[in-house]
């Protein structure tokens, strides 16, 4: 498995996020959004996996101050999520082509027996 772990700062379910990769053993790299801004094509990758609005992280306060409730294009949410990374809900968890919002164990749990096979 090759776990990218995105995330602003380290929040709750980001700690959680690591703790049950740590707990089974399962390297993964933490990706601090602040200074490793998503690229065009990777958060195209991710949005395309669970969903451009799964993306954004409504109850946030950058969220509340944004234009975008009031956007209704993707292309100009993107360009606000790739403008202000305090949009996002992390933590986004990457598995090569796969990818996971939030804290999503199943979803990793998945992952795991997958590459067991």
């Amino acid at each position: 498995m090759n776990i990218q772990i995105y995330c602003l700062k380290k929040s709750f379910d980001v700690q959680k996020a690591e703790r049950w990769f740590k707990e089974r053993r399962i390297p993964y790299q933490l990706v601090d959004l602040k200074r490793a801004k998503l690229g065009l094509r990777e958060l195209q990758n991710i949005a395309a996996k669970v969903g451009l609005r799964a993306l954004v992280d409504d109850a946030s306060d950058a969220y509340k101050k944004s234009v975008i409730p009031h956007l209704s294009g993707e292309q100009a949410i993107v360009e606000a999520l790739l403008a202000d990374p305090r949009l996002l809900k992390t933590p986004i968890v990457r598995n090569g082509r796969e990818a996971a919002v939030g804290y999503q164990p199943d979803v990793w749990a998945a992952w795991e027996s997958q590459q067991k096979k």
